[in-house]
């Protein structure tokens, strides 16, 4: 490729083509809205590529791939982070000897997630560096940057994104490569910087706390933060999307857009303060700049607290600019989504609001069935939590309302976070029992459609070993497990979940049915399989 070449990339795409040119030996992580797209996009271009069975999983083989003196690259969307936080705030300590470079995926507005939460918390936290690309060519840029970074100071990088990056297309010039590490891939033993015992880990915290000090000064130095000259009666500073919005709202402000924002470069920010005569701080989601930008002793303005919510647009930037109290028009009523006309999830829930249960849901696409015509889940908190909800529902009621419990969770979310609530449910069972229904149909499919442990196929639907999902359940010691195609009959997977609800017995169906979009697909790969006479490790059981 060229070096004038011109290329039309989303965030995401353009994410995964400096993955390649950087030289990444494994990019892995969990799909997830916004992220999604980014290891696709790496396999797609020759770079090797794994789905793991959750954020935490691939956090930590991602950090053993950089102790190797090689390149990791993780994905993730922004609650992913919150289960592979454990590995990251401790990767801080032991620091890497190759590169690790982690993308959170935030979604502010909430356009497919359970919470806007914002992660450059986490970089303060955990005390790793933090980059924010403000469209597709920074995110190109900024990933072979936060290469760049992790190699020289040996630690973990914090590459955050946002949905209006990830998903919009800008024209990427791929113009910087990065050469080979310096040194062959090999593991050195570090007993005193790898392995965080108390004694081992306090001085590794000081370790950390001065390379952020060092990183700083070079923040402030030479980081990738631009000033753009205007009119000094008004100075905004910004990150990220939020710098194409001012631009376009304030032109004639001049303007510090910070690249690097953990550590902050605090000088320049400071330099930039007393060079305009108001400063005002445009940044999505919380507070984050202006709360660090105060707590150093400068006078900035934030916005008002109802542009906290959802996304900045050129609209509301001008509106906070205006100090119009309206965050935004109150847009038309469009069509809300539902589950797909034909979907084996509807005979589920189907069966379950004929029963009159109360159901404890899950992520997943089977979470619209919380709207209407079926409206039949009465929670959804996050990965893995219908389980451990539906336990403390049982617990907390009288029995015969806790007989109406159920515990509902899709064939990915089982494997990402499912398998610990089973093991809950054996270890402190309630007295009436209670039921799981796992709702298998063959696919990631809320993200789009891709694979996980459970298919037995890898990210680019090659052949591999395959976690059985009743065979997990069985080994647990669960003996009333049904395999079920709820849609054969209709009536008798209902019937079959209330004698399982009258029943005080510890009770897993396994609702199986692939999804009619991946149907298709999932023929031709097992057609393929068969012909290059792979065995199957799996026989459909049903009761």
């Amino acid at each position: 490729m060229s070096e004038t070449s011109r290329l039309l990339l989303s965030g995401d795409e353009a994410v995964a083509l400096a993955a390649r040119n950087g030289g990444i030996v494994l990019g892995t992580g969990y799909p997830g809205t916004p992220s999604t797209e980014i290891l696709e996009s790496f396999s797609r271009l020759g770079g090797r590529a794994q789905w793991a069975p959750n954020e935490k999983v691939a956090l930590e083989v991602g950090l053993g791939v950089a102790f190797t003196s090689a390149r990791a690259l993780v994905t993730m969307k922004h609650v992913g982070l919150n289960v592979a936080a454990d590995p990251l705030f401790t990767a801080a300590y032991t620091g890497v000897t190759g590169a690790l470079v982690v993308v959170s995926a935030d979604d502010p507005g909430m356009a497919s997630s359970q919470n806007e939460q914002d992660n450059r918390r986490y970089a303060v936290a955990a005390g790793v560096p933090m980059l924010e690309p403000a469209d597709s060519q920074e995110a190109y840029d900024f990933t072979l940057l936060a290469l760049q970074v992790s190699e020289r100071w040996g630690i973990p990088v914090l590459l955050r994104l946002t949905t209006r990056v990830c998903h919009s297309k800008t024209v990427v010039r791929p113009v910087g490569t990065l050469p080979p590490p310096r040194e062959p891939a090999t593991f050195v033993r570090d007993i005193k910087g790898r392995v965080m015992i108390p004694a081992y880990a306090r001085p590794a915290h000081q370790r950390l706390r001065e390379k952020l000090v060092r990183i700083e000064e070079w923040n402030d130095a030479e980081g990738p933060n631009r000033l753009t000259e205007g009119d000094r009666s008004l100075g905004i500073i910004t990150s990220g999307i939020a710098f194409m919005h001012t631009r376009e709202a304030a032109p004639e402000a001049a303007v510090l857009k910070l690249g690097m924002t953990y550590p902050l470069p605090m000088e320049t920010i400071r330099r930039f303060t007393e060079s305009v005569s108001r400063c005002m701080v445009m940044e999505e989601g919380d507070p984050y700049l202006v709360d660090a930008i105060r707590a150093a002793g400068l006078k900035v303005e934030g916005k008002p607290e109802a542009f906290r919510f959802g996304e900045l647009d050129v609209d509301r930037i001008k509106r906070i600019f205006a100090t119009d109290p309206t965050t935004r028009p109150v847009p038309p009523p469009g069509k809300p989504p539902e589950l797909c006309q034909g979907c084996p999830h509807r005979s589920v829930f189907s069966a379950l609001r004929a029963l009159n249960c109360i159901v404890a849901s899950d992520i997943g696409c089977y979470t619209l069935a919380v709207l209407p015509p079926i409206e039949a889940s009465d929670t959804c908190v996050c990965m893995g939590a219908s389980i451990g909800v539906g336990l403390g529902l049982r617990h907390g009621l009288p029995p015969d309302e806790a007989r109406r419990v159920v515990s509902t969770l899709g064939d990915s979310t089982f494997i990402h976070s499912g398998i610990t609530g089973l093991v809950e449910m054996v270890y402190n069972p309630p007295k009436t029992g209670h039921l799981v229904i796992i709702l298998d149909n063959g696919t990631t499919a809320m993200t789009g459609l891709q694979e996980h442990p459970g298919t037995g196929r890898t990210l680019d639907h090659q052949s591999t070993g395959k976690v059985v999902i009743e065979n997990v359940v069985r080994s647990l010691g669960f003996t009333s497990v049904h395999v079920t195609d709820p849609t054969i009959n209709p009536a008798a997977f209902q019937e079959l979940v209330a004698a399982s609800l009258a029943s005080d017995a510890l009770t897993v169906i396994v609702a199986r049915r692939n999804c009619l979009l991946a149907a298709g697909s999932i023929k031709a790969y097992e057609r393929g399989a068969a012909h290059e006479g792979i065995p199957e490790n799996c026989v459909e059981q049903h009761d």
